[in-house]
């Protein structure tokens, strides 16, 4: 049972199970930063608490966690760097500084059992757990900022709503994060079936960009799950590999999928096996070949409308160039001629895309959303995942995506093969403009590098992830490549004038 009076949250533990499922749950919740400071009796629980998010944390269930009531603190090294702080043997407050509180908290986060002996010391704006003894159980009262509050209730929602859908006890761990709002966990049920965890939260509505729209309405980003279950069943449906969505809760963006397998298409060193990129190339040729559809059912009472890549959400993306990435490079902003230069430049580029093929295209068709099933076989050793944004546009451009992959080099020979073995199974199925595809190909490659360009300073600038921009030289060495091809002859004249070093192609 749970209460959220105000500024705190009282959950209500029937036993030593349920607090460790708590402790693993509150993994998910801290960040780098947070000191969660647990407060209680002896015996209250702090120490099975703090075991239990420690292994959660290190994903390791058997991880020996001593206890630091002698040492005070004891460092784990995990995905977020924790310190244990028992403080119950500390002499004076004081001490913290000698134990290197402040610099565990800059990077990690700091566990803290026995804070009242830190006094004042310790931040203001620490997440404070109490463990109290009830008639059955215990009773854990946090009080906390509301930002911390928020995520905690979230954590909590996503334990409703396993248990509302059979897995109560189900062992919740962080699998991976993205560059948008999504949060993926793996779930070990109770038969000891793993499968994953969509975390959706709504998206705060960013400011306007065009005709009063913020970003995601205008490049058609999609903002709930109705497009990922409609998009998982088509695909599903024509003889491709997506995850089946189990469980759903569309008002809190919360599903649970099946899960296709931890193995991708690189290997062990990050680099790119080339069967497994060619293989992914016939799942796309594959796609290629079924006619279009639009229009999709969602669990069998609404219908999801697949948007156009429309010339507006083309432009918009093909804009961040523009808007983030020139005046990082330059330290100010482009002139007013320049850029309408550049936007004049794409109206034409996308008016020769008018006679493309068009089909859907996933959008982001690269080795982060490719699962690779060795059990499998034909296609369906390719699963696909992260298809919510998908639209109806070139087929070129999830082609672009997948030989120019954005986040891994791909050898110029497999590249080439890529693109030899999709042109052939194209033209085996007849009626393919082989022509006008590499023209739509060069440009989609274009638009798409512009984009990111963009992209990775905008993620680093405003949204504080710098770890993106190592992508930023394979980036322009894809936009060099695109702009060989004739038709982007303006852009590549534009992008000299612009004082843009782009690579060799």
């Amino acid at each position: 049972m749970i209460a959220a009076p105000g500024d705190s949250i009282v959950v209500t533990l029937a036993d030593e199970a349920e607090t460790i499922l708590f402790g693993e749950d509150l993994v998910l919740a801290l960040k780098a930063g947070d000191c969660l400071a647990l407060s209680g009796d002896l015996g209250a629980g702090k120490s099975t608490l703090a075991r239990a998010f420690l292994r959660a944390m290190a994903d390791q269930n058997d991880l020996e966690v001593p206890s630091p009531t002698f040492t005070l603190v004891q460092i784990y090294d995990l995905r977020i760097p924790v310190a244990h702080f028992d403080l119950y043997r500390l002499a004076d407050p004081s001490e913290l500084d000698e134990l290197g509180f402040d610099e565990a908290l800059s990077s990690g986060i700091c566990l803290v059992e026995w804070p009242e002996m830190g006094g004042d010391l310790l931040p203001l704006d620490r997440i404070t757990l109490t463990l109290e003894h009830e008639t059955v159980g215990r009773r854990a009262t946090i009080t906390a900022p509301e930002a911390a509050l928020a995520r905690i209730r979230r954590v909590i929602a996503i334990r409703e709503f396993l248990r509302t859908h059979g897995h109560a006890d189900g062992r919740r761990r962080f699998l991976t994060g993205d560059a948008s709002m999504r949060a993926y966990e793996t779930v070990l049920t109770e038969s000891a079936e793993k499968v994953i965890l969509m975390d959706w939260p709504k998206r705060p509505e960013g400011p306007p960009v065009l005709d009063g729209k913020p970003y995601p309405k205008v490049a058609h980003i999609a903002e709930d799950a109705y497009p990922f279950v409609a998009i998982s069943d088509y695909l599903r449906g024509i003889g491709l590999c997506a995850p089946e969505v189990l469980a759903v809760d569309y008002d809190q963006g919360i599903l649970l999928i099946e899960n296709l397998g931890q193995d991708g298409v690189l290997n062990g060193d990050g680099q790119p096996i080339g069967e497994r990129y060619r293989e992914s190339v016939v799942a796309l040729a594959y796609l290629h070949g079924h006619e279009i559809r639009q229009d999709l059912p969602v669990d069998g009472s609404q219908t999801h409308h697949i948007p156009d890549f429309d010339p507006v959400a083309m432009k918009m993306e093909a804009r961040l160039l523009l808007d983030w990435y020139l005046p990082w490079k330059r330290g100010g902003q482009p002139g007013e001629d320049e850029r309408e230069d550049y936007l004049s430049i794409w109206d034409g580029l996308i008016a020769e895309l008018g006679s493309a093929e068009k089909n859907l295209l996933l959008r982001d068709f690269h080795s982060p959303n490719i699962i690779w099933r060795s059990q499998a076989s034909g296609v369906h050793q390719v699963g696909l995942i992260d298809f919510q944004d998908a639209m109806i546009g070139p087929t070129a451009y999830d082609l672009a995506s997948l030989v120019q992959d954005a986040r891994v080099d791909i050898p110029k020979v497999l590249a080439d093969q890529m693109m030899i073995d999709y042109l052939t199974l194209r033209r085996a199925l007849g009626g393919f403009d082989e022509a006008g595809f590499l023209k739509s190909w060069a440009i989609m490659a274009a638009q798409r590098n512009c984009k990111l360009a963009g992209l990775w300073v905008r993620l680093r600038e405003r949204d504080g992830k710098p770890q993106y921009m190592k992508h930023m030289p394979r980036t322009l060495r894809h936009l060099s490549t695109a702009l060989a091809h004739e038709a982007l002859a303006p852009l590549r004249d534009w992008c000299h004038r612009a004082g843009i070093e782009l690579p060799e192609s």
